[in-house]
């Protein structure tokens, strides 16, 4: 035999059963959200990685550039100050 007292626990537990189902779908949800952002930072970080090392291969003949000038500047120089 089943008193209003018990109804009332067993109500009372279905609600709160409603309530952690609730509470557990929200943070699934939220969980797959974060989920998606961290997958496209990933993607994100990939692409720049990339494009970094792309950026870092076509500076290489800058310093060697840079020297060749300053030789070349140089030598003029020399020429110019050994003609007059």
């Amino acid at each position: 035999m089943t008193t209003p007292a018990d109804h009332a626990v067993a109500v009372e537990l279905e609600r709160l059963r409603g309530s952690v189902d609730t509470g557990f779908a929200t943070l699934n949800g939220k969980l797959e959200v974060v989920l998606q952002r961290t997958t496209a930072v990933e993607s994100d970080l990939a692409t720049l990685e990339q494009r970094v090392a792309a950026l870092e291969k076509s500076r290489w003949p800058l310093p060697s550039l840079a020297a060749v000038v300053g030789v070349a500047a140089l030598l003029v120089s020399v020429y110019s100050a050994l003609t007059h």
